[in-house]
């Protein structure tokens, strides 16, 4: 969908005449359905100023096509410039413009294509501008058939109007040369460079052709994407499928089939816990129903998880266009109806109500997703929400299967490939934490390494020991300890201290999105985040205090959680309007949290309790069906939960 179209003759006249940003919004309204803020339409306004002096060369055709604000199908994004016409053998040719308004920009060490730049009013991690620009331009390759059958020619590159260079530079460092090379950029003061740029690949206007070319391609993966996805996933064994993960992947390619045909919705729920595959499944499905020509996208709300898999799944993530299969929950708000032929949902129990960086888009992702594909599929295990804003549950998906009329089916995964194949592992986790009661109280009968350990140098070094193996062991704690704004990106910045065995590390850092495959990171702890749909062979496990045994009972105390976490915002509100109501909910999210860390080996847990009763508890509760016991040595403690009359937050008196 194209905002704002026109010749560059027409678009210099509506500039000169003040009217540009009028049109643009006038035109947004008409399609979208609301007005843009006031920013983004001064954003318009000064950024069209500058491309004016760009345009306003005879070299540069009257009848060359302008389209502003073009929104690439299947994705939540807008190219922001786009020039048509055609090179010096008449072949259709598109220039592709991120245009910013950025003064300046800082590097991010050890994220590939990020810079942090002020925007949306505030320091951020974005984009690189050439990354952006790239990317646009390889979605709409990839995905337009009549770009790919005609063969248009797309030469991306960045305009920054405002943006000065700085010795050493930054913006234009060699950290960025892959993506400088594939989408130049450039800064103020560049005009002339623009326009060389420009008239190297258009020498002829097209009357907007290629821009109709361009709207009006039907949308398919190319040849070369279904080819590359083919191959990565040919004899990577870490993908095969086994048991009942196989009928559940006939089913929905069946229904997949039925709904790309016919154009009716069907959704299929699949159930299943830890480690019954069901990414492995979500990840076979992406390829083969790409390779069948769907349009089809893999979707988590945790970036974790898709940035790992679309990492092995791609091999050399910088220099793939894997990433673009993979998308957040939120990314489906302005989709349009069965925009998608399939969208394949992996840990829907993590999807939110609304969407954006301010939780304030949309109505609610599971009905943006059913609504913007023809099939949709969600594999969830309700025991694994872990934030106050997770609302994903069958119940919640059934209702608005229900609105949309759709076909739908549930299925369910049993098979367990986590835990050396122990469905009574995690049973027992279950009842030990006092989840759901089962019929493991007395233990597990399996060759799966677990221990409670006398402290937290222990279990670090077991990990680290286990590590050397194959980089498949990481340390995971609950979230007891701040996270320091400081140090988020140094690990030399110890978050998590335990003085009593002069223990100290740091949480998992800010500037990588693929931690758990990450050959340094063992000498980090990751959280929930960086760990929840991912699994390992062997993790260490350090509880926190907001988990403690008390009264012969397991007890939770989300005053113990760390004041960085997000995952309980909102918490202090539900106490204060219904206590029992919040107490049930804080001790679901702390309980889930927990058993979520405590399934992500394949092969062994260790654990190191900050409770000693809970430790000696854990103890017994292992070694039970064995005869053995340990004394729980209880201190008495009679704590009362009381509401601060001044704060939200809560104390212990």
């Amino acid at each position: 969908m194209i905002v704002y179209e026109a010749t560059k003759q027409l678009f210099v006249e509506d500039v000169i005449q003040d009217k540009i940003e009028e049109n643009i919004d006038r035109t947004f309204y008409e399609r979208m359905g609301y007005h843009t803020s006031k920013s983004e339409r001064e954003a318009w306004k000064n950024s069209m100023q500058y491309m004016l002096k760009v345009l306003i060369d005879n070299n540069i055709p009257g009848n060359v096509g302008i389209a502003i604000e073009f929104k690439i199908p299947n994705t939540s994004k807008r190219v922001d410039f786009i020039i048509t016409g055609k090179d010096g053998n008449l072949k259709n040719t598109a220039i592709i413009i991120e245009l910013k308004q950025w003064t300046e920009a800082e590097i991010v060490n050890g994220k590939d294509g990020i810079v942090q730049a002020f925007t949306g009013h505030a320091l951020r991690e974005v984009a690189h501008p050439s990354y952006q620009a790239w990317s646009y331009a390889t979605t709409i390759e990839d995905y337009n058939e009549t770009v790919q059958q005609e063969q248009i020619d797309l030469h991306p590159c960045a305009y920054l109007h405002n943006y000065v260079t700085v010795t050493p530079p930054t913006l234009l460092s060699d950290n960025y040369k892959d993506y400088l090379e594939k989408a130049p950029a450039f800064v103020k003061g560049d005009v002339e460079k623009l326009r060389d740029f420009i008239n190297k690949y258009i020498k002829y206007g097209d009357d907007k052709e290629t821009l109709y070319m361009i709207e009006n391609g039907k949308i398919r993966p190319s040849k070369s994407l279904q080819d590359a996805l083919s191959n990565m996933l040919k004899g990577n064994q870490e993908f095969v499928m086994i048991d009942d993960q196989k009928l559940v992947y006939e089913t929905a390619l069946q229904m997949a089939r039925n709904s790309y045909r016919d154009g009716k919705k069907r959704v299929l729920i699949v159930k299943g816990g830890p480690g019954t595959g069901k990414s492995v499944l979500a990840v076979n499905l992406l390829v083969k129903l790409t390779n069948e020509n769907m349009v089809c996208s893999y979707v988590t709300k945790n970036a974790a998880p898709r940035n790992v898999y679309a990492t092995k799944l791609s091999g050399d993530f910088r220099k793939t266009r894997i990433n673009n299969l993979f998308k957040g929950s939120g990314a489906f708000v302005e989709s349009a109806t069965n925009e998608f032929d399939v969208l394949i949902v992996d840990e829907a129990h993590r999807l939110n109500a609304k969407s954006g960086m301010f939780q304030n888009l949309g109505e609610n992702q599971i009905k943006e997703i059913i609504k913007a594909s023809k099939f949709s599929i969600f594999f969830i295990d309700e025991t694994q929400r872990v934030t106050l804003k997770d609302i994903g549950s069958i119940e919640e998906i059934q209702k608005y299967i229900n609105q949309a009329e759709a076909e739908s089916e549930i299925m369910e995964l049993e098979s367990q490939f986590r835990c050396n194949g122990s469905d009574g592992y995690i049973a027992w986790i279950d009842d030990v934490l006092d989840i759901r009661k089962t019929g493991n109280s007395d233990g597990f009968e399996l060759d799966y390494d677990i221990k409670v350990c006398d402290s937290p140098t222990e279990v670090r070094d077991i990990i680290f020991e286990r590590n050397k193996i194959n980089n498949k062991a990481r340390l995971l704690a609950g979230y007891c300890w701040n996270w320091i704004k400081e140090g988020k990106n140094k690990s030399d910045v110890h978050d998590i201290t335990i003085p009593e065995y002069d223990f100290a590390m740091s949480w998992n850092l800010g500037s990588s999105s693929t931690w758990a495959i990450d050959p340094d990171s063992v000498n980090e702890i990751g959280c929930i985040h960086t760990s929840q749909g991912l699994e390992f062979d062997y993790v260490g496990v350090i509880i926190g205090n907001d988990l403690r045994y008390e009264n012969n009972k397991i007890k939770t105390d989300v005053t113990e959680r760390a004041k960085t976490d997000q995952s309980i915002k909102g918490i202090y509100k539900i106490y204060q309007q219904d206590f029992e109501k919040a107490q049930k909910i804080a001790d679901e999210l702390i309980k889930n949290t927990y058993k979520t860390l405590m399934t992500r080996g394949q092969k062994g847990c260790y654990i190191y309790c900050v409770d000693k009763a809970l430790a000696q508890y854990l103890r017994n509760r292992i070694n039970r069906y064995n005869g053995i016991t340990y004394p729980i040595d209880e201190e008495e403690s009679n704590y009362n939960l009381m509401v601060a009359e001044d704060s939200e937050e809560y104390r212990y008196e």
